[in-house]
């Protein structure tokens, strides 16, 4: 499980270091295997490469006609690369997620459960004032009780 939030730097040779924290629950539960990819190109998203096979089963399980299964894999694919963290907790970014998401220098490296999410810090600042949580999200995840 990933949780919570830390500062991390993309080196000029387009290389993530995984913030300790993070790289020890990836490493010890997962291994050093990733899928590294984004949906929109935004941001970076960092499965361990069990995670995204689990992902890829409930995808095969849908009818190969389906738009939104399509159109979803063409994005991941696009973005997406197999990677493994190396002796010292790196992992390559691909160059066209780096050059979508303004992946260089300072980066925010965030929990999402299953996975880690990686944001541009300016990008990311930036999104949190243009799109605030708002009363309305506060009362659908009430109504969830969380």
């Amino acid at each position: 499980m990933f949780r919570g939030s830390a500062p991390a730097k993309i080196d000029d040779k387009g290389r993530l270091k995984v913030p300790t924290g993070f790289r020890r629950s990836l490493e010890d539960r997962y291994g050093r295997e990733v899928f590294i990819t984004s949906v929109i190109g935004d941001s970076v998203l960092v499965y361990p490469l069990v995670e995204w096979e689990g992902i890829e089963e409930k995808l095969a399980a849908l009818p190969s006609t389906d738009r939104t299964k399509r159109h979803y894999l063409q994005r991941v694919s696009f973005f997406g690369q197999q990677g493994q963290l190396d002796g010292q907790g790196r992992v390559v970014v691909p160059q066209l997620l780096r050059e979508s998401a303004g992946m260089s220098g300072e980066v925010i490296v965030s929990g999402r459960l299953d996975h880690l999410e990686v944001w541009n810090r300016e990008r990311l600042e930036k999104r949190f004032a243009e799109q605030p949580f708002t009363e309305e999200d506060f009362a659908y995840l009430a109504e969830r009780g969380i």
